[in-house]
């Protein structure tokens, strides 16, 4: 591609490095983000960001300030933000496509990548890209046809990714000695060649999947989200494809203290390529502590519509609720580890639902769980937050546009987070940020830090 910048243009041992225009945008931001880091580290690295419980140690770590990450957060009251905006003011500020009320896929990488708001032609830029590096490999097809029939969709994802990895630029730039500063462009080839590939990649898993392997190419018209309704035999569903617009929006992600995201910045810690990463971050997701919950809130409300032959009465509602709780079961999509409010996400799929399917039994069925089940946790007491979170209503979405098969809604959400995933890798590299290597202790260990001998007792 043209270099703008030739005094950015930087000398490897080996060859000659030239930025491309996207490149340039990360590369100009460097020499002081760089800085920044290195005075923190020298000037301040004795200060205390926060202490370890033991309740904590032993709980996962949750809550605990360890990992540091500028593409996105999530606050307690206000959702996820990705790169200090809010979801409010994404859906306000972000590009969209004419006539579509949904953020471009291509605008919200390029505000995660380059950490500015982006025009309509910043957006269009990224779609373009993608569309450059679409195709997938004959030989990571062929494997994938090759697995049994029963394989889950989400192996299907990861051993495609990780397949993929013989494509690396990073690789070859590595073993060809790229400077260590430099490490984040072809990290940055990797992980627009592995993006872009993506909705495509999806889509032929669902086909061979589901639909006896038809294949439909990509409409070079449509942009990234709504390609895939395309592929998926949607094309002519302009609702679907927004609501794909919508998805890939919302879940591209989520901080960097998630399984998916947290995994993902381990392996690639090391070192290893974005593919390596996100194969790993991919099978973080498929758990069903982390991935599957959307599912599993699908299935919670389709029991619920079968047991009472309908949408319940507020009254029946509420007791069953209640029932459920008595019983040391959970109601599946509410309450998060972070958030103390209702799911911004949530609020937009509401919103997207009481437009285009108000009148769908099992959309009313959502929006009475949320009117009845926040008011039986708060009045039970025992959650730190009785609010939906953003699977509480996804899986009713998809499955309202015909996208019925449960265990394909986690390579969704694994599609829309590794915008995140891969930004944050081109960060991590670009930052210099070293291998990540905690402590560990034995429980004789903790208990002497403590005074307490347990063992005995």
């Amino acid at each position: 591609m043209v270099v703008t910048n030739q005094n950015l243009t930087t000398n490897t041992s080996m060859f000659t490095l030239e930025y491309t225009p996207l490149q340039e945008k990360i590369a100009v931001q460097l020499p002081a983000m760089r800085q920044r880091i290195k005075r923190l580290a020298k000037e301040y690295g004795d200060r205390k960001v926060g202490e370890v419980t033991v309740a904590q140690a032993l709980g996962g770590l949750r809550g605990v300030n360890m990992l540091v990450g500028d593409i996105s957060y999530v606050d307690p009251y206000d959702g996820i933000h990705m790169r200090g905006l809010s979801v409010k003011q994404l859906m306000a500020q972000l590009p969209k496509r004419e006539g579509s009320k949904i953020p471009l896929a291509g605008g919200v990488y390029y505000l995660l990548l380059v950490g500015e708001l982006p025009t309509l032609e910043d957006a269009l830029f990224i779609e373009d890209e993608w569309k450059e590096r679409r195709m997938i490999p004959g030989y990571v097809l062929r494997m994938l046809k090759a697995l049994p029939e029963e394989t889950h969709p989400m192996t299907m994802l990861s051993q495609a990714i990780l397949a993929m990895q013989n494509e690396s630029e990073f690789v070859r730039a590595y073993q060809n000695g790229i400077r260590k500063p430099d490490y984040w462009v072809p990290t940055l080839e990797d992980s627009l060649n592995l993006t872009g590939s993506l909705p495509a990649l999806a889509a032929y898993i669902y086909n061979l999947k589901y639909r006896k392997g038809e294949f439909i190419p990509m409409d070079l018209d449509l942009d990234w989200s709504a390609n895939f309704a395309h592929m998926i035999g949607k094309g002519d569903d302009l609702e679907y494809q927004e609501l794909c617009r919508l998805f890939f929006f919302l879940h591209a992600d989520q901080g960097r203290g998630n399984v998916t995201a947290h995994t993902t910045h381990l392996v690639s810690s090391t070192l290893s390529d974005v593919y390596y990463a996100c194969s790993a971050g991919l099978n973080g997701l498929a758990g069903p502590l982390h991935g599957l919950a959307n599912q599993e809130c699908l299935r919670w409300l389709l029991d619920l519509r079968a047991r009472f032959g309908g949408c319940p009465s507020r009254a029946e509602l509420e007791e069953f609720a209640w029932q459920t709780l008595d019983a040391g079961q959970v109601i599946p999509g509410y309450g998060h580890a972070v958030l103390r409010h209702t799911d911004p996400r949530f609020t937009a799929q509401l919103e997207f639902g009481k437009e285009y399917m108000k009148d769908d039994e099992l959309f009313k069925l959502v929006e009475l769980v949320y009117q009845v089940v926040p008011r039986v946790l708060t009045r039970q007491g025992k959650v730190k937050s009785p609010w939906p979170n953003v699977d509480a209503i996804s899986g009713t979405l998809q499955y309202h546009y015909g996208v019925r098969e449960f265990d394909f809604y986690t390579v969704l959400f694994g599609v829309s987070r590794m915008l995140g995933t891969t930004a944050a890798c081109v960060w991590e590299r670009a930052l210099g940020q070293p291998i990540e290597r905690p402590m560990s202790m034995t429980t004789d260990m903790m208990e002497k830090m403590i005074g307490a001998d347990l063992k005995s007792t």
